[in-house]
């Protein structure tokens, strides 16, 4: 289940994709453990990585839309593996990835064709992008901007413009051939393009302590024309909000990429440990929290990859992706912190010492929660699905596996970021129903079920759905049902293992009692919801010969895979 760099051939993509990530797994094994880990303690500069980037066209390969480059596609199946390894190799590898396809999605979003051309040429030559959204005093508040861009015509008719502002946390701002930049022209919201390299692009510093460069810079009467301006009004708008829904998926798989190099680390150290006479791996807890952290990443593993297909499925009539995608970053990715802690419990102060990888991921794997909008802002997007979720479902065609090689076009005609409540899902109870053998599925069927009864008989009144920190709450609980159902497909498709499965399912009953307790103990939870609360406190079903089932696939990781030194 987990990526094995020994044994890496993802059969369900083509020749030259395999051949692409092959390279990129042999030049970081090449490249060795000692290596990596010193540039990132010494925090150089990834010059010989973008060298190689630029040797195998690896980001214009993955990242050029068809319909800029009939050669090229972006197809999100592909850069889903692209982005585990990088991840598994180090959270500095992917974030130049990742912030290169920010920068590209108001580009490829736009009519400027003339952008798209320059774009797709330095992407050829080896560049990497930026995305020029956030700010020091905003965040990544799009509705408000101090950027400022300002008109002027001469008497000839030719207008052109100065742009006025900083922006800030704006990776490969160093470096990056093009910026997309949002701002606004007096109450217009505008998107433009600039060079980092420009004499009125000032850059001013690494705002990060860490090997990736993550830029403050400032624009001073930087010069524009039309033919840098990639959106403007509502259409920037919806740039911004859609480049994010591209680009967040891909900090699930970095997330899934640290914790399988982190388990591997764990487990082999842990297992050949003696400590008072007995192998570490012998204490119940320590088979515990290994079980509990295999589930969860094979929980994330199946979510993502379920999450794809819906994505790459998606047109103006199938957004289901729009709930889909903000899990996948903030559940995903949160789950990692997860398995992360668990391991760590185990390996202790190992999990400090610098020569190790593990180091590194306690540091990194804390950071992809709270990218392109934290765990709150992305649920807060959650609740806004969950009633048609929940008791509005509607019949569509059923959606397979979409591993087939084509250009993934809707991503860049996602359309005007509104309606979100409107959008309609599947069924998700007859999969559910489908797996009621599985003693920990079916009692976790009943815990979903039980929150259209909350909302039926107990809902929030007034005064709590003005209550954030209630509503939180009830996002993480109506989160498990849609996690547990990709799971299910996913499971099914896979023919993942029963054991495995209903292991994974053990662990969500479990964070559901979890979470009903949480509701139980907020201020405003009344006492009809406090009664709710309690009911879905159950306690999983235990099987011995399972989990055992699921610990003998856990320890024949130990010693399967350790990084070149």
């Amino acid at each position: 289940m987990l990526l094995d760099p020994n044994h890496y051939d993802p059969t369900h993509l083509d020749d030259e994709t395999r051949r692409l990530l092959r390279a990129t797994i042999d030049w970081f094994e090449a490249r060795g453990k000692r290596q990596l880990i010193a540039d990132a303690q010494d925090k150089v500069w990834y010059a010989e990585f973008l060298d190689f980037v630029k040797q195998e066209k690896l980001f214009a390969t993955f990242c050029t839309p068809a319909s800029v480059d009939g050669t090229k596609r972006w197809d999100a199946a592909r850069n889903a593996a692209f982005s585990e390894v990088l991840g598994f190799y180090g959270l500095q590898y992917w974030y130049a990835w990742q912030v290169t396809v920010l920068g590209l999605g108001p580009i490829w979003m736009s009519g400027n064709e003339e952008a798209k051309k320059k774009a797709a040429a330095l992407l050829d030559s080896g560049a990497v992008f930026a995305f020029g959204l956030s700010e020091k005093e905003h965040g990544a508040d799009v509705y408000s901007t101090d950027m400022i861009l300002t008109r002027t015509e001469d008497g000839s008719g030719n207008i052109s413009f100065r742009a006025n502002g900083s922006k800030y946390y704006i990776g490969n701002g160093n470096v990056a051939g093009m910026v997309s930049v949002f701002g606004r022209e007096g109450e217009d919201y505008v998107f433009f393009a600039v060079d980092s390299q420009h004499e009125n692009f000032k850059l001013i510093k690494n705002v990060v302590d860490s090997q990736m460069f993550v830029s403050e810079f400032r624009l001073d009467d930087y010069p524009l024309t039309e033919a840098d301006i990639l959106h403007r009004g509502q259409d920037a708008f919806s740039a911004a909000l859609n480049t994010v829904n591209v680009g967040k998926f891909n900090l699930c798989t970095a997330s899934i990429g640290i914790s399988e190099h982190s388990f591997y680390e764990a487990i082999t150290h842990a297992h050949n440990r003696i400590l008072y006479g007995n192998p570490v791996t012998d204490f119940p807890h320590v088979r515990q929290n290994f079980v509990d952290a295999y589930a969860r990443l094979v929980a994330m593993k199946l979510f993502a990859d379920r999450s794809v297909d819906y994505f790459r499925s998606a047109n103006e009539n199938d957004r289901r992706y729009l709930l889909f995608n903000p899990i996948t970053k903030m559940k995903v990715t949160s789950e990692g912190e997860n398995v992360i802690d668990l391991l760590w419990d185990v390996i202790a102060a190992k999990g400090f010492e610098k020569d190790t990888y593990f180091t590194r991921a306690t540091a990194d794997i804390r950071a992809l929660p709270k990218l392109e909008g934290t765990v709150h802002v992305n649920l807060a997007l959650v609740l806004k699905f969950m009633p048609n979720y929940l008791f509005n479902p509607k019949q569509y065609d059923e959606v397979g596996s979409v591993h087939e090689p084509k250009d993934d076009d809707f991503f860049w005609h996602q359309g005007p970021a509104r309606g979100l409540g409107k959008i309609q899902f599947h069924d998700w109870e007859p999969i559910y129903t489908e797996h009621a053998h599985l003693p920990n599925v079916a009692l976790f069927h009943e815990q979903a079920k039980a929150i259209k009864t909350l909302l039926t008989t107990a809902a929030p009144d007034a005064e709590q759905q003005k209550d954030l920190d209630f509503l939180l709450n009830l996002g993480h609980l109506f989160t498990l049902v849609v996690y547990g159902q990709l799971v299910l497909e996913q499971a099914k498709i896979t023919k993942t293992d029963d054991s495995v499965l209903d292991q994974i399912f053990d662990v969500l009953v479990r964070d559901f009692a979890g979470y009903a307790t949480a509701l139980h103990g907020k201020p405003s939870s009344t006492e009809a919801q406090q009664q709710w609360a309690l009911g879905q406190i159950r306690k999983p079903h235990v099987d011995q010969a399972r989990f055992d089932a699921v610990w003998q696939q856990v320890v024949a990781l130990s010693g399967r895979y350790e990084m070149r030194p």
